[in-house]
């Protein structure tokens, strides 16, 4: 009897491993690494085999001809009938454009500027034009000059000479008292000033213009158009989108370059400045182009830590290339207000020029005079109107011509 027990037990252990190991056959199972502590188990399935050459039934690994004697009941699928899909729209892109070259800029602009600054020149001319100049008159044009923000200093030193060829203006033509005042005017503009930007390429590395101004007076659209000159004038450019405070401000700046192929780069909403900046830098640096011009944070000029936080960034951009150009960004209807500004930022940064916007539609043009004068900076730029190419590099012959106005003002004008 004990025998007979003992072989039962032997062959229920055989058929309990035969089982085993005919179910372990059909699958293969993984512990993946990650898993292990926690015991879960996944399983990857078997590859599919690929089927016998010439069999293309799926599943069946059989030719077509046998498949169907085998299977004489089987209902063949009809074929789906064609559908004629309407073309695809085109994905939006980018339209890139080409900017025009700088040269001649303020030129093609002038008759715009003489027809918002226009003022200035009639109310002088009309003056000047008496047959005898009281000592009223002369009050009356200095009345004129400091309206439009020229400055005493400057407009002392205009109806001064102005008062010593007062014979000839007695019996001078209209336009020769036209072409006399455009004289006076662009000799108080420092036609003689380096009015050049320093952005090209220097000892192996990227010119490196800084941008900085209060908020308000139109800093990062001016970037844009800046790189809009540069690519015109056949320069490549990277921006830096270190204005992290202000709400899409990166995306503005992204705008504009794209429309000219001009990468950007930017940071976080709310991140540090500096190191936004030191970015774009290494990027330019590495990428070789010509220029790296960099928006900041627009600020106002009487608050300390902001000015000292301007400072940081160019000591940290300065880490990897020197700035080669920092240009302050003015509003030209702040007037006298302005040159305030302007002497502040000048303590915080080195300023190597003034960028004028909002000279449009508007007679206070004579601040380009009262920033020089007082601050030894020259007024680099100007911007004309909202175009995307309305900066043009200040010329001062053109521009005392524009504010003078007259039969002529629209000269040369594109």
């Amino acid at each position: 009897m004990l025998y007979v027990l003992i072989a039962i037990a032997i062959v229920v252990v055989a058929i309990l491993v035969g089982v085993g190991l005919l179910v372990g056959r059909g699958r293969r199972t993984t512990r993946l690494d990650e898993d292990a502590a926690s015991g879960t188990t996944l399983t990857r399935p078997r590859p599919p085999q690929a089927p016998p050459s010439g069999a293309t039934a799926p599943g069946l690994g059989v030719p077509p001809e046998v498949a169907e004697q085998a299977q004489p009941d089987t209902v063949q699928p009809e074929a789906a009938p064609e559908v004629e899909l309407p073309p695809a729209a085109p994905e939006p892109s980018v339209v890139f454009e080409t900017p025009p070259p700088s040269a001649g800029r303020l030129v093609r602009l002038r008759s715009r500027l003489a027809r918002s600054q226009s003022s200035l020149g009639r109310g002088l001319l009309t003056v000047l034009g008496r047959e005898k100049l009281t000592e009223e008159d002369w009050e009356e044009v200095e009345e004129t000059l400091l309206s439009a923000d020229v400055g005493v200093a400057a407009t002392q030193q205009i109806v001064d000479r102005l008062r010593t060829q007062s014979m000839v203006l007695a019996t001078a033509s209209g336009e020769q008292l036209r072409e006399l005042l455009v004289r006076e005017l662009t000799a108080v503009l420092g036609p003689d000033l380096d009015r050049s930007l320093a952005v090209g390429r220097h000892e192996g590395k990227p010119g490196i213009l800084l941008v900085v101004g209060v908020n308000g007076a139109g800093k990062t659209t001016t970037v844009g158009k800046i790189a809009r000159v540069l690519v015109g004038d056949g320069k490549s450019v990277v921006l830096g989108a270190a204005d992290t405070f202000r709400a899409a401000a990166a995306d503005q700046l992204e705008t504009w370059g794209e429309r000219v192929g001009v990468r950007t780069v930017r940071g976080r909403e709310g991140g540090d400045p500096a190191s936004v900046a030191f970015e774009a830098v290494r990027t330019g640096t590495e990428g070789e182009v010509d220029t790296v011009v960099i928006d900041t944070a627009g600020r106002l000029h009487t608050k300390t830590g902001l000015m000292d936080e301007l400072g940081k960034v160019k000591r940290v951009v300065e880490k990897l290339a020197p700035v080669s150009e920092t240009l302050l960004v003015l509003d030209a209807t702040t007037g006298q207000n302005g040159v305030v500004q302007a002497r502040v930022f000048t303590e915080a940064v080195a300023v190597t020029g003034v960028v004028l916007t909002k000279l449009d539609g508007t007679a206070k043009g004579g601040i380009v005079v009262s920033v020089q004068r007082e601050l030894g900076i020259p007024v680099k730029l100007i911007g004309l109107g909202e175009g995307p190419d309305d900066l043009a590099p200040f010329e001062p012959e053109a521009f005392a011509e524009a504010l003078v106005g007259g039969a002529d003002a629209d000269r040369g004008a594109a």
